[in-house]
């Protein structure tokens, strides 16, 4: 079980990676709540009270000692907003899922590599991980093209995923491994 309350900020060339704060619900509510964020999203939030509650959950659990989840938020340096998000949850030892996302805007300008190497790099390196694996829905082509670039290799499909209100998914795994992670180029 990951040990760490708090986890250090990371830096990107244009992000800070760091716990989730409870100001941050303002910026997040401003993409979390968009249909072209939320759509590949088993559990959506509907709107800006239920963003809210969502990181005040995020927030207080950050003091558990024993906490097997870790949300980040990706804060833009130069504007300070919060335009992202990842995550990091703690399935066994050392095995880790995780997951991202990012403000619409934002696409297609190398942000969501930003915050995928940053989330690896926190697993990897900081929480000890020896396996992380993320799940993509099918028709979501971005993020399936985001986790192959960052080296995670597809490792299984689930046909009838659940994915929140009755509805089931094609969701494919993609997976890396400690070994393969500390192997990559720079």
């Amino acid at each position: 079980m990951a040990t760490l309350t708090t986890l250090p900020s990371l830096e990107t060339p244009h992000l800070l990676m760091r716990e989730m704060r409870i100001e941050d619900a303002h910026d997040m509510a401003l993409f979390m709540t968009q249909p072209r964020y939320s759509r590949f999203i088993a559990h959506k939030l509907k709107d800006k009270n239920e963003v809210d509650a969502f990181v005040r959950r995020h927030v207080m659990g950050q003091v558990d000692q024993k906490r097997r989840v870790f949300h980040l938020v990706a804060e833009e340096k130069l504007s300070g907003e919060a335009v992202g998000d990842a995550f990091l949850i703690e399935h066994g030892p050392e095995q880790f899922e995780i997951g991202w996302g990012l403000h619409p805007a934002l696409w297609r300008m190398g942000f969501g590599t930003e915050i995928g190497k940053a989330i690896l790099a926190t697993g990897f390196e900081r929480l000890a991980a020896k396996t992380i694996w993320c799940k993509v829905m099918r028709p979501n082509t971005a993020s399936q093209r985001l986790a192959l670039k960052l080296g995670l290799v597809p490792s299984k499909t689930v046909d009838d995923f659940p994915v929140g209100q009755g509805r089931t998914e094609i969701v494919d795994h993609f997976t890396l491994d400690a070994t393969r992670y500390f192997d990559q180029p720079y």
